[in-house]
């Protein structure tokens, strides 16, 4: 490995040795700030200027910004649009920003062959919670940094590190808020096995609640079943799903149409009883060009006539923040680029990723070592045969941005 020095599995070592599981149980979460500081110091000793803030909202995680700017490359004017607002700043244009996150999912340490957060290399297999997804994403970062020649970039290099993409996404959240600057490409590292991403799907849940009138079961027209009342709705969205299929299309997913999934349900209490409240969670993935706002549309008006048959009855709540889908606003000759450099064509995926956020600022790519597959598994590990392959593409987009 030409291109590997003691510096890469060094680093992976202590990135992975430091727990940063992210987690709506309490008790199980952890800070990332150990994974933001890790980085933040090799970084400065490079020659990059680190900013590093809290997460709104959460006391013990962090984001970072991490600056390599050429000297006297001047700063410009950038409008951009910040929570629906159009907002002035000064920033720099040009060059290429890598990000990741840097927490990982909750695991279970009974159904691992070696510790999770210990690096180990098995049959040409390296081995540990956040391997693939996705600290390990830094190692290669900083390999790459260490192979180039910084005194010749001539335009900006980023680095881009969040917390909580495992759960709320919040940190790609706030730091596309503050991160005032236009480089020509944002790559995201996640495992795509080096295939370039330039488009994923979104994500909208919603959970309708049907409120009936109880009474006994020897009578059930004395009050309001509920699950009567939602079996009429289930059965408008199965036309919902058919309506999503015919009227939106990408050819570049695998499923080329929005998905509409049943996911849970609950209702009644006994069997003798006329059923009082019943509660359907569903979820829709949109593609490009249907935003989470049409989704909930589309849902109303597939709803409407039985919302109006039974008043004061229905109510439709989004648990969750939206995802809104990716589309990389990749031009042709950015498409034409990313395939020279990794021998692999352009796609989309169904699965959501911090991109989302992303591709506002710049166009966008999601692409790193590792399959996905192997993404919140025990065992988790990077075929060490993509190191070679991952550092050279780095490095080339790299070189061709800011070099």
């Amino acid at each position: 490995m030409s291109n590997v020095t003691e510096h890469f599995f060094s680093f992976y070592e202590k990135l992975i040795a430091i727990n940063s599981i992210n987690s709506e149980n309490l008790a199980e979460d952890n800070s990332n700030e150990g994974v933001i500081d890790l980085l933040a110091d090799f970084l400065a000793t490079i020659g990059f200027t680190n900013e590093k803030f809290l997460v709104k909202d959460n006391p013990k995680k962090y984001n970072l910004i991490s600056s390599y700017i050429p000297k006297n490359y001047p700063l410009s004017t950038i409008n951009r649009t910040i929570d629906g607002k159009l907002v002035t700043t000064q920033g720099y244009i040009g060059g290429i920003a890598f990000s990741g996150h840097t927490d990982t999912v909750p695991t279970d340490i009974t159904k691992w062959h070696t510790n999770p957060f210990t690096t180990q290399v098995i049959d040409n297999k390296l081995y540990g919670l956040g391997v693939i997804d996705m600290k390990g994403f830094f190692a290669f970062v900083t390999q790459t940094l260490c192979n180039v020649n910084l005194e010749k970039i001539t335009k900006p290099i980023y680095v881009l590190a969040t917390a909580d993409e495992e759960t709320t996404m919040l940190g790609a959240q706030e730091l596309v808020k503050v991160f005032n600057h236009q480089p020509d490409l944002i790559v995201i590292g996640e495992p795509t096995s080096m295939v370039p991403i330039i488009m994923h799907k979104g994500h909208v849940v919603q959970t309708i609640k049907v409120k009936g009138q109880s009474g006994h079961s020897s009578n059930p027209d004395s009050g309001l079943n509920a699950i009567k009342v939602m079996h009429k709705i289930v059965g408008e969205l199965l036309k919902l799903e058919n309506t999503l299929k015919t009227k939106y299309c990408e050819p570049l997913f695998p499923i080329p149409y929005p998905t509409l999934n049943l996911g849970t349900i609950q209702g009644g209490d006994a069997p003798n009883r006329i059923c009082e409240s019943c509660e359907l969670s569903f979820d829709i993935r949109p593609i490009p060009h249907l935003s989470s706002q049409v989704c909930t549309t589309e849902t109303l008006l597939a709803l409407k006539d039985i919302i109006n048959l039974y008043p004061n009855a229905i109510t439709i709540t989004k648990p969750y923040a939206p995802v809104e889908p990716f589309d990389g606003h990749i031009t042709a000759e950015l498409k034409e680029l990313l395939k020279t450099v990794t021998r692999n064509d352009v796609t989309a995926v169904n699965y959501a990723t911090e991109a989302t956020y992303f591709q506002n600022l710049a166009p966008t790519v999601v692409l790193g070592a590792g399959d996905i597959a192997l993404a919140h598994q025990a065992n988790e590990y990077l075929d060490l045969e993509e190191v070679e392959p991952m550092l050279n593409i780095l490095e080339k987009l790299l070189m061709h941005f800011s070099a």
